[in-house]
């Protein structure tokens, strides 16, 4: 019933948040219609223009009047346009193109967005802060879908890199809708009361949606109370939102007790904010913005005994009393709804059922405030002071995370010193020194780097000094002597400006980052516009009109309880006793299993043994027997034995078992052992099993099912029965069980219970010791487990088109894999996980280095191992890598590991979807090819996506990464070909005379680069291994590894608009010069592997495609091997896939969608590869986790299991040029 009832409220919450989406998305449907194009020239501004014809009201999109777009005086990072789009709209999309027929555009930008045109914040992705990919030319266009969309009246783009060889161009357009809302200003001391109907009200069930906004820290935002003291209660405190729900056990808490429920921090920054709050029964859900937490509520929470009222903004209601400390809030409220009800709307018509509490407003005041960010360590700003004054003042505000930096300096001109202001450790210094008398210190404040709003007050005049921090006067000093104070002329906020500017500012702890507002000078405030606009003061490395301060620990990416510190830049994580290590905490401290332990050396004792690896489940102790084989040892509290009486089955005995670990850890140690026993021994007199009569069960067990059992001893798990019934020596033949001769006399039923599944057993229950003389005894014995299934679990691919593929790699936050391999090839590919653009791969580059690739989304990046020997030495080696918010780390064997930190900045999470697999090798017969298209036409889509629009629209390529292997006789001969829709291209041939070429045509008025390695012939039909990187006009080619070259490219630093991708033969040649032209037309014969565009491979695409994939094949493409040597016959180690039987045609253009359904891995040489991946499910991590010794005894061991005719393969294919790949997973989770 209970589990009925639990669907249904389930049901019942999945249905209201249907019904909230509906009311939040409001007008979001068909949101999509061009904001711009109809606006006045009043609704443009910009921070300069180059001309009159290149003034903003030139910059919508495709428009060519003026000079064809916006151009500002000088090109620099404090450039700006901004558009008034004369209300808050709902914006869904924005695109952008260069100034018409010039060589002025934006390569990359930021967008930020205003209620007021006061106080932007910046649009951000992923909860990062990410800059928006912008144009490759003048003309074309470039979109890009908001999600979420933005809800705004003002749009402010900022360049951020621009075209070298022109300056800052822009034309643009912005798509959405109109936004309609209800709006309540409170002041802090006003509040709406909403009083409704008994009948309409159920106790079980609340919805709650609002936005708001503020600038103060704390304050009620909604409060609903019973007589009984349940109460519902939403407080702003510090920048983040207190779910407070109670259902009447406890009292309101303070500031000592637990709060149910944080979410949100920053929340003060005077931007709306969205809150949710779902309610049914025990279940709630709470969200704030984009954060989300689902719990279960403390106590008997089903139903809430409530008044009929509810406030919003305070607590205003007489006889109101609460136990915790509170303010009203102060700020505005947006499209306020308590379940359905409009509360804004019915308050503005004054229905009876709201009562108004104060002053209230249905418009929402703005912020006159101007804040200033201080971006980088170099940041300061320069202010003028007022010469000749006697006295030295200064007030401001700030936030920050870092625990050190200058905050003010300024000269004293008679006494020839100078004021330090600064942050050292979280508390604030303040420091005075004069020549020939010692510096003088005052320290005030502790924990000023909470990222808190802080008020400062300084003032030095005659021989007083005095600041004041958060209203609180820190100290008084008379150190200054009788001379007069006066101030030095120009006050230095958050850094100095370099030296070369002959400034005395001094600045012993480096520049302070974080946030400025309030800034006055000699009792002056500061109008920080006018240093924008530079007609006051100076300043370098600002962010002027906005506080760009975020929370790196929102959401907390540090796992298993490590505790989250912050600095502007990053956050860290503090694992002390958590168990776990590393960057993240991700990594165990501890062993899987005794097992593990054992092959470590270790002895009998106890140990902590972690289940489930980096998992969520925490490490747990137990015993660890270690005789020739590794027992884990699992006590429980009923290990004495138990003597029962006086039962019968309307009054049963029930015992139960309490284990050192949960259930789960339990579940997860069971699992992952070879075997699992407990002995359970039953002794009896005159107490049977079960009735003979009706063959009702009369005592039974409950293993982890929680289904009862009725199997005793070591039987197998059949119904009744027990050891000596299957051995045929119970002491009544009659029955299987010793216990159902129901004899006077003591017996026993006694064994060892294996069956993994029903392990371990949590109850026993007897019925039958009601009658005379009728007694039973039991005695559980400890659970016990040997083995590991994650040892000698290798497997041998003993074909090159053997192969083994694995659910995609969910990691998208943290992930680790490691596993051993040998080999004699000097490279191949272990494993690699494919997305729409980011990947990962671990590949054995060359001999010596070991390379881990990876892209989340800020381009590839990628960390190599190098040893001083090689690794394809036919001995075990053992790889190790982790990548995680914070890192990407590799390493082999015991050489240092290498460490890439992930970007300050960016896309955070890993994001596949194919098939974990081994990169393909094909043959291609004459005249074939394999065509990857990235676009069938070109023709753009103003609903492509961020990530879309990477190789979808205007596709281009300012650098890309370019790697294959290929063995061919025929010269001329196409290795690779990349085509563009602006006649541009990419070519990588085989000339006449066998030399290698790569042609690069960026520019279609241009002849192309020609990078020509003449040093030997190419068609000598051995394998030959190419890796090119271009980073726009720079170009370095390597050729099997040890040719190298680098090259700056002439014709240009952008492939734009590309088409398709082509291996093979070409059929139009108009757009190509004529040596790619003469190789295009021959086409290539030959075998190529490992065919790599950036995260594009085209040869898996074809042969192993996931899901359909834009590939057309022609002619004849199999399968095969490039390690081969030549003359081999092939055929017998290839597999042909017959594209005519999938496509249903024998059409030989026709695309390939569905070819074949699986992903293949082939590799040459012997690689045998332990792979163990970890699915983490909370915090959405995943694991791949291996650790073992291999020794030669089991070598043969891990062989024999393998499906061969014999092991004289083994060493056939170890001393081959073969290089096979076999891999064994283990999926846990």
């Amino acid at each position: 019933m209970g589990s009925v009832a639990g669907a249904v409220l389930k049901t019942l919450l999945l249905l209201s948040t249907q019904n909230w989406n509906r009311v939040i998305a409001g007008n979001s449907y068909d949101c999509d219609e061009p904001l711009v194009s109809a606006l006045s020239p009043a609704s443009f501004s910009s921070s300069s223009e180059l001309s009159s014809s290149h003034g903003p009201g030139f910059a919508r999109l495709n428009r060519r009047d003026g000079a064809g777009g916006w151009s500002p005086l000088v090109s620099n990072k404090y450039q700006w346009l901004q558009i008034d789009l004369g209300e808050r709209m709902e914006i869904t999309a924005v695109a952008t193109q260069g100034g018409y027929g010039s060589s002025n555009w934006v390569t990359s930008y930021l967008l930020m967005f205003s209620d007021s045109g006061r106080n932007w914040k910046q649009y951000r992705q992923e909860d990062s802060i990410w800059g928006f990919s912008g144009n490759a030319n003048a003309d074309s266009v470039v979109y890009y879908r908001l999600q979420p969309s933005i809800k705004a009246r003002f749009l402010r783009f900022i360049p951020l890199e621009w075209n070298p060889r022109g300056r800052i161009g822009m034309r643009i357009e912005v798509f959405g809708c109109a936004y309609r809302s209800e709006v309540v200003d409170l002041d802090g001391k006003s509040s709406l009361v909403y009083r409704f109907d008994q009948n309409s009200l159920s106790p079980i069930k609340d919805v709650i949606s609002l936005k708001f906004k503020t600038m103060q820290s704390d304050g009620i935002l909604l409060h609903r109370e019973g007589q009984n003291g349940d109460h519902i209660t939403l407080d702003l405190r510090r920048g983040k939102l207190f779910l407070l729900i109670n259902s009447g056990e406890t009292k309101l808490p303070s500031a000592h007790t637990l709060i149910n429920l944080t979410l949100g921090s920053l929340l003060d920054d005077q931007h709306w904010h969205s809150v949710l709050i779902q309610r049914l029964g025990r279940q709630v859900n709470f969200t704030v913005d984009e954060h989300r937490h689902r719990f279960h509520a403390q106590g008997e929470f089903s139903y809430l005994d409530l008044d009929y009222e509810i406030s919003f903004g305070g607590i205003p209601a007489p006889g109101k009393s609460v136990s915790f400390p509170h303010k009203n809030f102060h700020g505005c409220l947006e499209n306020l709804f308590y379940n359905g009800v409009d509360i804004i709307d019915l308050a503005k018509q004054q229905k009876p059922e709201i009562i108004t509490m104060g002053n209230v407003s249905f418009s929402c005041s703005q912020s006159q405030s101007v804040p200033v960010t201080f971006l980088s360590p170099r940041s300061y700003l320069a202010l003028p002071g007022f010469s000749g004054e006697d006295e030295l003042s200064a007030t401001f505000q700030f936030r920050t995370w870092n625990k050190a930096g200058l905050l003010l300096f300024s000269e004293l001109q008679l006494v020839s010193g100078g004021l330090l202001l600064f942050l050292n450790d979280g508390k604030l210094k303040l420091n005075l020194y004069q020549p020939g008398k010692l510096p003088s210190d005052i320290t005030a404040g502790v924990g000023l780097n909470d990222g808190q709003w802080h008020s400062i007050s300084l003032s030095a005049k005659r021989n007083h000094l005095s600041v004041v921090v958060d209203g609180q006067v820190a100290s008084v000093a008379s150190s200054l002597g009788s001379e007069q104070t006066y101030s030095g002329g120009t006050y230095y906020f958050g850094g100095c400006p370099d030296n070369s500017f002959g400034s005395k500012c001094k600045n012993p702890l480096g520049g302070f980052q974080g946030c400025m507002r309030l800034i006055s000078v000699s009792n002056k405030v500061v109008d920080l516009i006018s240093v924008q606009q530079g007609s006051l003061g100076n300043f370098s490395d600002l962010q002027i009109d906005s506080c760009g301060i975020t929370d790196r620990c929102l959401p907390n990416y540090c796992e298993h309880g490590g505790e989250c510190s912050q600095s502007w830049n990053t956050f860290h994580c503090n694992c002390a006793n958590t168990g776990y290590t590393g960057a993240t905490c991700h990594n165990s401290i501890y062993e899987q299993s005794c097992e593990s332990y054992k092959h470590r050396g270790n002895t009998s004792g106890f140990y902590y043994i972690d289940s489930d690896g980096s998992g969520p489940l925490e490490p747990f102790l137990l015993y660890c027997n270690m005789t020739e084989t590794a027992w884990t040892v699992i006590q429980h509290n009923g290990s004495d034995l138990t003597r029962v009486r006086n039962t019968n089955p309307e009054n049963p005995y029930a015992g139960f078992f309490e284990y050192v670990a949960s259930m789960e850890q339990l579940q997860a140690t069971i699992n992952l052992a070879d075997h699992c026993e407990q002995e359970l021994t039953y002794y009896c007199k005159k107490s049977r099993l079960a009735n003979k009569q009706d063959g009702r069960p009369l005592s039974w067990w409950v293993g982890r099912t929680n289904e009862t059992q009725t199997y005793w001893g070591g039987s197998l798990p059949d119904p009744q029965k027990c050891t000596c019934g299957l051995e045929g020596n119970c002491i009544d033949s009659q029955y299987y069980c010793n216990c159902d001769a129901d004899r006077n006399e003591w017996t026993n039923d006694t064994g060892f219970l294996s069956y993994k599944e029903h392990l371990p057993v949590r109850k026993i229950v007897v019925t039958d010791t009601g009658r005379p003389h009728s007694e039973a005894a039991y005695k559980l014995g400890p659970l016990l487990c040997r083995g590991d299934r994650s040892f000698w679990n290798s497997a041998s691919f003993n074909t090159e088109a053997s192969y083994l593929h694995f659910p995609t790699f969910h990691g998208e936050l943290s992930a680790d894999v490691s596993f051993f391999f040998k080999t004699t090839a000097s490279s191949g590919v272990f494993l690699e996980n494919l997305g729409i653009t980011d990947f990962i791969r671990i590949e054995l580059r060359s001999p010596a280095v070991v390379t881990f690739s990876f892209d989340v989304g800020n381009g590839p990046f990628e960390i190599s191992v190098q040893s001083p020997t090689h690794f394809n030495d036919n001995q075990w080696h053992h790889v190790k890598v982790e990548r995680n918010m914070k890192e990407a780390t590799i390493q082999v064997d015991q050489l240092l590991p290498k460490t890439q930190p992930a970007p300050t900045d960016g896309h955070v999470l890993l994001q596949l979807n194919s098939q974990l697999f081994v990169e393909i090798s094909a043959y291609f017969g004459s005249g074939s090819s394999v065509i990857y298209n990235f676009q069938e036409n070109y023709s753009l889509s103003k609903n492509s996506s961020s990530h879309a629009a990477s190789f979808h629209g205007d596709m281009k390529l300012s650098r890309e990464m370019i790697k294959f292997s290929f063995r061919t006789a025929r010269a001329p001969s196409l290795l690779l070909y990349v085509s563009s829709f602006y006649k541009e291209y990419l070519s990588v041939i085989i000339a006449k005379n066998g030399s290698l070429q790569i042609r690069y045509k960026l520019n279609r008025y241009e002849e192309p680069d020609v990078v020509n390695f003449d040093f030997k012939n190419m068609a000598d039909g051995q394998l030959h291994h190419v890796e090119i990187n271009r980073e726009e006009g720079v170009l370095f080619v390597e050729i099997d590894d040890n040719a190298r070259r680098q090259v700056h490219l002439s014709s240009g630093t952008e492939l734009s608009a590309i088409k398709s991708l082509v291996l093979g033969r070409i059929s139009e040649y108009n757009d190509v010069d004529q040596e790619t032209a003469l190789a295009g037309a021959q086409g290539f014969l030959g075998c190529l592997s490992a065919v790599q565009l950036s995260h594009v491979a085209p040869l898996k695409a074809a042969l192993q495609p996931s899901h359909p994939a834009p590939v057309t094949v022609s002619g004849h493409v199999t399968e095969s091997s490039c390690v081969s040597q030549a003359g081999t016959d092939a055929t017998s180690r290839e597999r042909t896939h017959s594209f005519a039987d999938h496509s249903g045609t024998r059409d030989d253009r026709e695309p390939l969608a569905n070819a074949i359904r699986s992903d293949s891995a082939v590799i040459g040489g012997l690689i045998a590869v332990v792979i163990f991946i970890l699915l983490c499910i909370a915090a959405i991590a995943v694991r791949i986790y291996q650790q073992k010794r291999l020794y030669k005894r089991n070598e043969a061991k891990s062989t024999a299991v393998l499906p061969y005719p014999d092991s004289r393969w083994l060493q056939e294919a170890s001393s081959s040029d073969v290089f096979p790949i076999a891999v064994v997973l283990q999926n846990k989770g």
